[in-house]
């Protein structure tokens, strides 16, 4: 199968059928197989029975269905574990993504050798106020913190080899930072493309504002992973003996003051010096734990548990 086009979705009714039809019609042209994978993130209108009737008519159309709304990133994460093509396409429901990028991106992976294409919305139809300059402002703190030099890191619209999406672990909120996933994972092939955007045709954005604050949220914590990730110790380990030996020089200089230098004078709990280093050594040892902890846990069986799927159709 040349192409699986990944498609997660939360109450997008309206737009689905158009869409089908749509990346139905690019895809015969250019003589692709294909299949469309639809992932419903547990809509509460009638998404999951237009999926039915699509799949009943087109053979190609496969659908997953939640059994409640776990997010976005779970569901790429399922529909990357069904996928069977060479090259993965992921986009919105919301008609903003255009199917007519899908030959060149195609092309990209398969001809030009990247592992993965990320799209970029040069020219937005979205509020500058609510997502145009918050977006820029994410792009740019992405770029910094994680060394991916890509321009739109949360476009929908993306190009996989199938390696990529069988190798990367995408869960929480991660789905922003697959390209650094896929770096992380050692995929460094990693290229973009100005892709058209459109302004949503049908219902609401399902994003607002809190996006954004999650999203530096996550960052924060990708940055985390990706340099201490496997070596946690690294971090805590170094901060706590810092933390304590700091402690452990003022205790020693309020030992030796009060023993040999002023055995007459103020006691030792009366001097503000005590407490700093109680505090020190005490926040030395606790990061120094936690750094252990980290290292045990990253040796344990982890909890894989993402999401529960109420229905399938064609797998």
């Amino acid at each position: 199968m040349n192409i699986s086009v990944v498609i997660p979705l939360l109450n997008e009714q309206e737009s689905l059928t158009e869409l089908h039809d749509w990346i139905a019609n690019v895809m015969q042209s250019n003589r692709f197989s294909y299949e469309i994978i639809f992932i419903d993130d547990g809509s509460t209108d009638e998404s999951w029975a237009t999926i039915m009737q699509l799949s009943q008519k087109d053979a190609s159309v496969k659908g997953i269905r939640f059994l409640k709304n776990f997010g976005k990133s779970q569901a790429l994460h399922a529909g990357f574990a069904k996928a069977e093509g060479d090259v993965v396409i992921t986009m919105d429901a919301d008609l903003q993504d255009n199917p007519e990028e899908i030959p060149e991106l195609y092309n990209m992976i398969v001809v030009d050798k990247f592992d993965l294409v990320s799209g970029w919305k040069k020219k937005r139809y979205d509020s500058v106020i609510a997502k145009n300059l918050p977006s820029k402002l994410f792009n740019w703190a992405a770029r910094r913190t994680s060394g991916v030099k890509l321009n739109d890191f949360n476009c929908g619209l993306k190009a996989y080899n199938k390696t990529v999406v069988k190798n990367i672990d995408v869960n929480g909120e991660m789905h922003r930072y697959i390209p650094v996933l896929a770096k992380n994972a050692g995929f460094k092939n990693i290229g973009e493309k100005v892709v058209k955007h459109q302004a949503r045709k049908y219902g609401e954005t399902k994003f607002g504002m809190d996006r954004f604050i999650n999203g530096f949220l996550d960052l924060i914590t990708i940055w985390f992973l990706s340099r201490f990730g496997k070596r946690p110790m690294h971090l805590f380990g170094a901060l706590g003996v810092i933390m304590f030996g700091i402690g452990f020089l003022f205790a020693l200089y309020l030992g030796i003051d009060k023993l040999f230098l002023n055995p007459t004078g103020r006691l030792i709990t009366d001097r503000p010096q005590f407490y700093l280093a109680l505090a020190t050594m005490i926040l030395g040892s606790q990061f120094f734990i936690a750094g252990f902890l980290g290292e045990l846990i990253l040796r344990s069986k982890r909890d894989k548990s993402r999401y529960l799927i109420k229905q399938e159709l064609n797998f």
